[in-house]
């Protein structure tokens, strides 16, 4: 046996908002929709994972979501142009990433990462 995906379900009625805050911020792009489900989804191919903390690191609480993107200073751009305050950083963590924190529209706490080259 073995796993295929694992999918993180944020319950809200504002489907919408949830389609342009992670479309447009992040790229995501629906690959399912059934009107009261949409699920986003990037156009590689994520491992399965599941994290279990009792902290986000440096101190940070534990984030809802990490996502790993491929260019945090283009998304950093973003979420600055938009007027997201920022949660924590940027920051160069001294585990070989480079981050930040911002809440999406729902309340969740969202740690945008990079992992730099060594």
């Amino acid at each position: 046996m073995g796993v295929r995906r694992i999918v993180a379900n944020i319950a809200t009625d504002r489907i919408e908002e949830a389609r342009a805050f992670y479309g447009e911020l992040l790229g995501l792009q629906p690959v399912m929709d059934h009107g009261w489900i949409v699920t986003l989804a990037g156009d590689d191919v994520a491992r399965s994972q599941v994290s279990f903390a009792s902290e986000g690191g440096s101190g940070t609480p534990v984030p809802d979501l990490s996502i790993e993107v491929d260019d945090l200073d283009a998304v950093l751009q973003q979420v600055r142009a938009r007027g997201l305050p920022l949660e924590y950083g940027p920051a160069r963590e001294p585990w070989g990433v480079r981050r930040f924190f911002v809440r999406d529209p729902f309340g969740r706490l969202l740690n945008i990462l990079v992992h730099e080259e060594p």
